[in-house]
């Protein structure tokens, strides 16, 4: 069989499941949906209010000619994960000569996030504060800029004891976006190796990688084994754009003063109610010593 002919064959089998698989795969989540991605980063995380954990893969392919600099031998792909490891929305084919940042702003995502065309409940009060209600946000590193709908860490210098504790909150629910890459690398290897096709080609397999990905996660993987198996990187970028706008400073600042300010029985009570042994709670800290 001609290589020709295997590629055709490759293509085609990517496209199908695709097409098969991304209704009940990779649906449009709905407001319902959101809520329960959201509890599910407060029992898994200790992060309220939150629907998702963003991050950008860089894929590599080989250059295509005539493509300039751009391109950069690499495609990026942005995702939005849950606490179970599932893909919620991605967007592939954004040039790797481009930041996550830049990326994202243009990505039909920010699109979607800033024209509240997502279904996403309206902004709730955090559990047991008496503060104003605090939007439903997504959490990602400094690679991108902060924003009403985007909450990314503290930068690193300077930290008080306040923004440690934040930026501690907000790796613990960015680490589901960095395991869920982690998985998605090792279980298909064609991400891990520089993809030779075609970008539009490109597309075609690494989504239909996205959908085989969320497939497995729901009727065979188990969550503890996958949580030890791909720990979370540790690591920060600096983002590429300017300042953060009023509305994401005043929402973190929000988030920030609800995880620093709340009594100790209470972060106990509403985040670890069925998961501390009796006479085991003496461990729990603000923040990591």
């Amino acid at each position: 069989m001609g290589t020709s002919t295997i590629a055709g064959i490759v293509r085609a089998t990517c496209a199908t499941i695709w097409l098969r698989l991304r209704a009940s795969m990779l649906p449009q989540p709905t407001r319902q949906q959101w809520l329960q991605i959201a509890h599910g980063f407060l029992d898994r995380a200790q992060f309220p209010n939150c629907i998702g954990a963003l991050d950008g893969k860089h894929i590599r392919v080989k250059k295509p000619p005539n493509s300039g600099s751009r391109f950069y031998n690499c495609f990026v792909g942005l995702a939005l994960v849950d606490t179970n490891h599932r893909f919620v929305i991605v967007d592939i084919g954004a040039y790797g000569s481009s930041a996550d940042a830049r990326i994202f702003r243009a990505s039909r995502m920010s699109r979607w996030l800033e024209r509240n065309q997502l279904d996403i409940a309206q902004p709730a009060p955090l559990p047991g504060s008496a503060g104003p209600p605090a939007p439903f946000v997504i959490v990602g590193d400094e690679g991108f800029a902060l924003s009403a709908h985007l909450m990314r860490p503290f930068p690193r210098r300077g930290l008080d004891d306040k923004k440690r504790n934040f930026n501690y909150r907000l790796s613990r629910a960015r680490r589901f976006v960095e395991c869920a890459s982690g998985m998605l690398s090792s279980k298909w290897h064609v991400i891990l190796l520089a993809i030779q096709l075609a970008p539009e080609n490109v597309n075609t397999v690494i989504k239909a990688c996205v959908v085989l990905h969320n497939f497995i996660r729901m009727y065979e993987a188990t969550q503890d084994e996958d949580a030890l198996a791909f720990p979370a990187p540790d690591q920060e970028e600096p983002s590429q754009l300017g300042r953060a706008g009023s509305a994401g400073l005043r929402i973190r600042e929000l988030f920030c003063d609800f995880f620093f300010f709340l009594p100790r029985q209470l972060v106990l009570f509403l985040f670890l109610p069925s998961k501390l042994p009796v006479g085991r709670i003496d461990f729990w800290v603000p923040f990591p010593s």
